[in-house]
Formats: structure tokens, sequence, C-alpha cells
């Protein structure tokens, strides 16, 4: 009867194990389903999560830009980030320009490229009726239009000027102030009376001069690529229009992978974060830039601007629009040229002499209404430079 009953609870106890280890399978098999189910659920939401990224990215990164460029001038600039899937929309005006052959080789940067911008207002046929030697690319804040009509009364008539058609035209962006579209009812009202303004939907800022520099370059690659010549030439620069094209039209200038203006060798590379010059070692990395001209104006040959767009995608942009052009003409294998002459690109003058300026090409004014007075002066019956003679 003993051996019965401690049969009896031998087995009871052996079917209480059998059934524990059973439960705990159990219990187990299900962790890992439960485990498995939210590995899965975890894909699924990373893949629509990363689809709707890739999306917004390059908004994001453009929206991010823009807005560092609103705040003001002595704020640090941005760490500049590649498009890993850079998505490029041709204006609407370009859609039926060929895309380039073959894409440069290496990592790509889209942060100025200037096909990430569109032309709200332009002069797609300014250059078909009339196709001309030479283009003034004005860069021009969206409400100076005071710097625009002391130009267009002196240095930007367009027509002719020793023989030959020059064209002004002033580029600009949009201004980040509240009342964006008042604005550009103005500037489409005087673009009616003028038909001289190409405005483009970037923010216009200081700190946004690369992007204009590069959108204006691809406004002359796609719309005035049959001038000889082009010019960007600053507001605050006097021209002497007649010794520019006479200088360009020298036998021995060159016609292609041409750019001159005041020379800057080893230019320094600002790392005061306090100035509006800065740029970091993570955007740039070398102590000082490639040779480049000055950017308050340079001229150059009409073959390079479409050149710049396409290198562009390989040049980390900087916010030193000159010196980014500098960069890409090293890209390219180029560098710009000396002058013709030492002092026909000229600084800030001193007093000013009517014999000194109708030899010059440009000079910095300190204002508006130097360049009316001096223009008026030059332009004045009479030589400029009076012979002296012994009695």
């Amino acid at each position: 009867m003993r051996e019965h009953e401690s049969f009896t609870g031998e087995s009871m106890l052996k079917r209480q194990k059998i059934e524990s280890v059973s439960f705990q399978k159990k219990d187990t098999f299900c962790l890992l389903f439960m485990i498995l189910l939210l590995f899965v659920l975890c894909i699924m939401c990373y893949t629509v999560y990363s689809d709707s990224f890739s999306s917004w990215e390059s908004v994001q990164l453009d929206l991010q830009y823009e807005e560092y460029f609103r705040t003001n001038e002595t704020s640090p600039p941005p760490t500049y980030r590649v498009h890993p899937k850079p998505t490029v929309t041709p204006n609407d005006t370009n859609s039926t320009t060929n895309p380039p052959p073959t894409t440069p080789p290496g990592p790509q940067y889209h942060v100025a490229f200037p096909k990430n911008y569109h032309f709200i207002l332009d002069q797609a046929d300014a250059c078909k009726l009339r196709p001309p030697f030479l283009v003034l690319m004005v860069p021009v804040a969206p409400n100076n239009v005071e710097a625009r009509n002391a130009i267009r009364q002196t240095w930007g008539k367009s027509g002719e000027f020793q023989g030959e058609v020059v064209l002004t035209l002033f580029i600009l962006g949009l201004s980040g102030q509240a009342d964006v579209e008042k604005q550009q009812e103005k500037i489409q009202h005087e673009n009616l009376q003028h038909q001289d303004l190409i405005l483009s939907d970037f923010i216009d800022s200081y700190f946004n001069l690369t992007i204009k520099t590069m959108v204006m370059m691809d406004w002359l690659a796609t719309h005035c690529s049959n001038a000889a010549y082009a010019m960007k030439i600053d507001t605050d620069m006097f021209l002497n229009v007649d010794n520019l094209v006479n200088m360009l039209k020298k036998p021995e200038l060159p016609k292609v992978n041409y750019l001159t203006g005041v020379l800057v060798k080893d230019g320094i590379v600002v790392r005061k974060k306090s100035s509006k010059w800065y740029v970091s070692k993570e955007v740039y990395p070398h102590p000082t830039y490639p040779l480049y001209a000055e950017g308050p104006g340079y001229a150059f040959s009409n073959d390079l601007p479409g050149k710049f767009v396409e290198i562009s995608k390989t040049v980390k942009p900087v916010n030193i629009e000159d010196a980014y052009i500098g960069m890409c003409m090293k890209k390219l294998g180029l560098s710009p040229s000396s002058p013709p002459g030492p002092s026909l690109f000229n600084g800030h003058h001193g007093a000013y002499n009517r014999c000194a300026f109708s030899k010059i090409i440009t000079s910095v004014l300190n204002s508006l209404q130097e360049l009316v007075k001096f223009w008026t002066d030059l332009k004045k019956p009479g030589p400029p430079c009076e012979n002296k003679t012994n009695s």
C-alpha cells in the first residue's frame, strides 16, 4: 500500500514537472513570437518614415540653409550638408534645355546649386532680339529701387558702346520681410516699365550671395549663351563701359576660359566667428582661398557660366561668393587672369579726377550720389584730360 502511494506520488510529481516544462515552452514561444512581431512592425514603420523623410530631405536642407541667412550678420555660418539624393527640378523656362552630357565625379554638393531655385520673373528673350557682345549682371536687393534707377541713368543704360551691344540686367531674390507679396507687386510694376529685372525664389541676403551669383551664372548659361562676355558688378561701383568694351575687343584677349578683375592671391580664410566673412574649418579646411577676383566687379568670357554651374555640383559651397568662383575655377583647372592694365580695376578712389576716371574701368564709390555726379561730369562735352603745353 505504501509502495503504491509512493509510486502514485512520484507519478504526480513527474506529471507536474512535465506540465511545468510544457507551460514554460509555451510562454517562451509566445514571448519570442511577440518580439518577432514587434521587430516586423518596427521595420515597417522605419520603411514608411524613411520614404517620407527622403522626399522632404532636400527641401528641409534648403530651408535650414535659408533660415540661417535670415539671421543677423554676426551669427556663425551653417555646417553645409550634402544632399544624399538630390532632386533637381529645372526652371520652367529652362525645361527645354538639354542637360550636361556628363556629371562630374566625386561627392555632390547642392546647397547653392542654382537649379534648386526657380525664376519668378524672367527676361528669357532679352538676348534673342539683339545678341549682346557684353551683358552686365547687377546683383541688387529687391527693395533697392534707388540704386537701380541711378545705374539706369548712368553706366547701366543698355545700348551700343564702341559699336557693340551692351545689355544691363538686375538679379534679385525674395525679401525676408513680411510684405513679400506687396514687394513682388512693386517689382512686377517696375519691370513693366524697364524690362530689366530677373527675380528668383532664393532668400536675398548678404550671406546668400553665393546662391545669387550661381543663379546669375545659370541665367547666363541658359538664356544668353550667345553673348561674348559678361560682367558681375555691384551697385556701389563706377563703371566705364567704353573702356571695358575696348579691353574686351583687344585681339589678344582670350575668348574662352577668361576671367579678370582685382585679383586676390592667398586670401586668408576668416575664422573669427563674429565676422560676417567667417568660414568654419568644417566648411572649408584650408587656411587660404585659391586665386580669385574680388566680387564688386569682375568680367569673364561667357563660356564660363555653364562650366561654373556644372562644376559647382562637386565644389562645397562657402558664403564668400567671389572666393567660391575662384574655387570653381581651380576645380576646372583654370585661373583668373590679371587685367591688361594694372589700374583698370580699382578699389576705393581718392579725390575724384575726371582725367583719371576716363582711363579706368571700375572704382568703388561711397554713395549713389557720387555715381550720378561723377558720371555726369565724365560725360560732359570736352576732353577729359587737358593737354598742358609749355608756353
